[in-house]
């Protein structure tokens, strides 16, 4: 039986690591330990945070002084039907251990983030998308049911016919605990992709290549050097994604040996450390010229050049280099995402960027994406892309970044754009309002409902006003 401890007590933080606050951490084995935690939680007058493997940039995985329920050790495969690609796991099996379970088999999940570390319950709380979202939707559109315990301790099976499915996933673990989930996978003949290359000068054929590509391609994602000016704003790196049909398939690149990430580079220099040489490096004239090297090298080298890589080595790009985050340290690094309507987001992302140069904050990394909405109550999507940024936090750069970032919030609302709480830092309570508008309201109603005590936080929900 759990007691409150106060050695417990540990400094937790998003994955940016620019946010933490002080928790009392507790990683249950079992339904009936969450219940017993969310007891002991009302005894002690606690509010209660749910966390996952923490792959949220912000704040969103944290509850200054809550009790965390951390679900990582829930972590099972309760069932694997090979032939219909159902899995059932609980909510702390990974992307990582979907993957591995099904891929022997030939099935793949339907949709991955860019790492394979997040949990489930994290990932349909947040509900990830992928680079398939254009013709896949996000997570939860591949779910076919999962089990919630809500703050009573009462557990309800959901499925899409009820509602509630829809605020679950999306909801931010703030409605209830996600204890189980079953999800649909996809059917592959290969775990190898052919991937195009094209290396696009500026804005107008970044979009033009997701244009021509957006009716067959599987996959679709560009790299966008954030440090191009002028006729060159916009240019980067453009990657098309296609399964090899069964008549070009490769049938042991569905062996797990063969789709592992290598733990060192051409045999000799080791990932682990690989962080260390990029620290010196990741500063703006650092990031500057590695930026301009990326982009010409595709350009002379891999332009319009098609190549076979595995699913894994396409997908979790995150993971190749291990602790790579650490470069950015001490200060972290925030990403922020915005996603705005295909109508506007050419000129919404150019002006970002124009902004970005203006304030001498570039960020080091920009990734563009193709997107379609969905109908989950606390969507991120539209029918338009997203660009994610990264942007190095330091004591001298910080409130103009935090400035900035605002800044760039009002022109993408001002476009009828929308964001994603998985990688939000720097929202305010008035940006969720205009983009959430009545669905805001309606997931306020459920809150009241469903967690009449508001016994589920985070310091993401208590700034921007989730709760």
């Amino acid at each position: 039986m759990y007691e409150f401890d106060r050695q417990r007590i540990t400094k937790l933080s998003g994955f940016g690591m620019t946010q933490s606050s002080d928790a009392y951490l507790y990683r249950p084995t079992s339904e009936d330990q969450i219940r017993e935690l969310l007891s002991l939680a009302r005894q002690q007058g606690r509010k209660v945070t749910l966390r996952g493997s923490a792959r949220s940039y912000g704040d969103a995985p944290n509850g200054s002084e809550s009790l965390c329920i951390d679900i990582c050790r829930m972590n099972r495969v309760i069932d694997w039907n090979p032939d219909s690609g159902l899995i059932t796991c609980e909510s702390g099996a990974t992307i990582e251990t979907l993957w591995r379970t099904g891929i022997e088999d030939g099935w793949w999940p339907p949709i991955v983030s860019g790492t394979m570390a997040p949990t489930l319950a994290g990932a349909l709380g947040m509900n990830i998308h992928g680079k398939n979202n254009f013709k896949a939707g996000p997570l939860g559109n591949h779910v076919t049911s999962l089990d919630v315990m809500w703050a009573d301790g009462r557990v309800e099976t959901l499925e899409p016919s009820n509602p509630l499915f829809f605020a679950v996933i999306s909801g931010a673990g703030l409605l209830g605990v996600i204890l189980r989930v079953t999800i649909k996978m996809s059917k592959i003949s290969t775990g190898n992709l052919r991937v195009l290359a094209v290396s696009p000068r500026d804005w107008d054929q970044q979009f033009e290549l997701f244009e021509k590509y957006e009716g067959d391609a599987d996959y679709m994602v560009s790299w966008v050097d954030c440090f191009g000016r002028g006729d060159q704003s916009g240019r980067g790196q453009f990657h098309a994604g296609w399964y090899l049909q069964s008549d070009e398939a490769d049938y042991r690149s569905l062996l797990i040996d063969s789709q592992d990430l290598p733990d060192s580079i051409m045999g000799l220099v080791p990932k682990s450390v690989v962080w260390r040489f990029l620290k010196p490096l990741n500063n703006r004239f650092g990031m500057r010229f590695l930026n301009a090297a990326k982009h010409h090298a595709g350009a002379i080298l891999g332009n319009h050049k098609t190549v076979t890589q595995s699913l894994v080595a396409f997908s979790f790009l995150l993971d190749y280099v291990p602790n790579w985050r650490n470069a950015y340290l001490p200060g972290g690094f925030i990403q922020y995402q915005s996603f705005v309507p295909k109508e506007s987001a050419k000129h919404v992302f150019a002006a970002q960027i124009q902004l970005q140069q203006e304030y001498r904050l570039e960020s080091f990394l920009g990734v563009m994406k193709r997107h379609k909405q969905d109908r989950f109550l606390l969507t991120n999507s539209v029918d338009g892309y997203s660009l994610a940024l990264d942007f190095k936090v330091t004591t001298g750069n910080k409130n103009r970044l935090i400035s900035l970032c605002h800044k760039m919030n009002d022109l993408v609302l001002s476009h009828g754009g929308r964001f994603y709480l998985a990688k939000d830092s720097t929202l305010r309570k008035q940006d969720l309002e205009q983009y959430l508008g009545p669905a805001l309201n309606e997931f306020k109603a459920l809150k009241q409902e469903l967690d009449p005590e508001c016994l589920f936080v985070t310091d993401q929900a208590r700034r921007i006003g989730l709760i």
